[in-house]
Parts: C-alpha cells; structure tokens; sequence
C-alpha cells in the first residue's frame, strides 16, 4: 500500500511526449521534492486509485494529481502542480480565477491533440537514475 495522506502524486500518461516532457519539467522545477510521479498506466497507479475507491481511470487524456488524499484531474491538476514548483511557472496558478468549464476546453483541447502535435511512445517512460526516487 502506498502511504497517501501527506503525499502530492502526479499520475501522468507514460506514452505521451507532451506528458513526458512535463514529467522532466516538474522535477527539475520542483526544488523541494514535493511530488512522486507514476505513468496512469502502472501498478503503482492503480493501487493509488483502489485506495482512494476509483474502480478504475481509463481516461488518460488527463493529468491527475493526487494531494493530501484528494484527486484533481485536468487543468485543477496542471494549475496546482504549478503552483507548488520554483520559478515563472507558478504564476499561472493565478488561472484558477478563470471558470472550470472554460480552463478544461482548453485542457481537453490540448489534450485531445497531444499525440498529433507531439507524437507518443511505443513504452512508457521509465526513470533515470538519477530521477528513481522521484518515481512510484
């Protein structure tokens, strides 16, 4: 069992380049080390949704982050893991104010095209060395 109430998981789609490329992102902006990261597609994220009584995810054309037991999925889950990383990039938390409905078009948009713009894996992402301790 993965110990959840403290934790801030970042569930991300191990096959898209766009995700993988914000995989990279975070952990060299979050200074603190406040965030694990798992594939939608791994054990590991299963067992996060089991715990937290999702049946099952089968929409991986989107973020989801997990914090302090909680589920945030499109852009609530992209605004609060900028939120909490280093530099320019948590200024966009201000995007929160903007309406749910109209931050998710364009969520979804993007989304919907992420493999057509940015191309996708044949595997998922696995971690580096350096990066292991970071990854569930």
């Amino acid at each position: 069992m993965i110990p959840l109430k403290n934790a801030s998981i970042i569930l991300f789609d191990g096959y898209c380049n766009l995700c993988n490329a914000s995989v990279d992102f975070v952990i060299k902006h979050d200074k603190k080390n406040y965030f694990l990261l798992t594939s939608l597609q791994s054990d590991a994220s299963k067992n996060i949704l089991l715990q937290l009584h999702q049946k099952s995810f089968k929409n991986f054309d989107s973020v989801v982050l997990i914090s302090r037991q909680k589920i945030y999925y499109q852009s609530d889950a992209a605004l609060r893991i900028a939120k909490n990383l280093s530099g320019f990039i948590k200024l966009f938390y201000v995007f929160i104010i903007v309406p749910k409905p109209l931050r998710d078009m364009v969520y979804n948009y993007i989304a919907k095209n992420r493999y057509a713009w940015f191309g996708k894996k044949e595997t998922c992402r696995l971690p580096t060395a350096d990066d292991l301790g970071r990854f569930l």
